[in-house]
């Protein structure tokens, strides 16, 4: 199957209707073949902008808020990032050829097997993939210079501040389910204080144990 008209539809879509303005995130989008992380039944539709839903009641999510987030975390070729919620491993893809290393957290073990594999045969070989709770993050990388969460919680988890650097960018989808936003914030003394709100969103929960942190909404 032939997806090279799609994927440039999408692309283009991307830049003109939704402001997606990054030139590294766009050709990430253009190299990683989204196709390979889906179903077989569910290839044909790789290139739509929708989420679709892959094992364990999860989603891989719309190709827009995958632009948007990884945007946001305004990615350095140097950047250690952590991400909590490998899923298929898509997101994880684009932020390998954007970062040095990805630390990439599953709560599902078939997830996080499957991913694995996934992510090994398409040769993204700096992309470490973790079974584990996501709440908890990964204390034997950190810190981490950017942190992306895929899956929506009501707060950001207080593990995951510690493990960010002083100055580095989280993005995450919070509030309660059927009410959350994109958020971007910047660790400034110790805490997470809000820099951008990207829009509505809405993601599966975030699975494990909560371990709360103080949310500092503070601009």
């Amino acid at each position: 199957m032939d997806f090279t008209n799609t994927k440039e539809e999408l692309i283009l879509s991307l830049k003109n209707d939704f402001g997606i303005h990054n030139v590294e995130v766009l050709e990430a989008l253009k190299k990683v073949p989204r196709e390979e992380f889906l179903p077989v039944k569910l290839k044909q539709y790789a290139y739509l902008n929708k989420a679709l839903l892959i094992a364990e009641n999860q989603t891989i999510s719309q190709p827009l808020i995958v632009a948007l987030m990884t945007q946001a975390l305004d990615l350095a070729k140097t950047d250690k990032v952590l991400e909590i919620g490998t899923g298929s491993g898509y997101q994880a893809a684009i932020l390998s050829l954007l970062s040095q290393k990805v630390v990439s957290i599953e709560y599902f073990k078939k997830l996080a097997n499957t991913a694995k594999k996934r992510l090994e045969k398409l040769k993204y070989m700096n992309v470490l993939v973790v079974n584990g709770d996501g709440r908890k993050g990964f204390e034997q990388e950190a810190p981490f210079d950017k942190v992306i969460i895929t899956a929506g919680s009501e707060e950001v988890p207080k593990s995951l501040i510690f493990q960010l650097k002083a100055g580095g960018i989280l993005v995450a989808p919070i509030g309660p389910q059927g009410s959350q936003r994109l958020l971007k914030f910047v660790k400034k003394n110790g805490g997470v204080k809000l820099a951008e709100d990207l829009g509505e969103c809405q993601f599966v929960p975030l699975l494990g144990k909560p371990i709360f942190g103080t949310l500092d909404m503070g601009k």
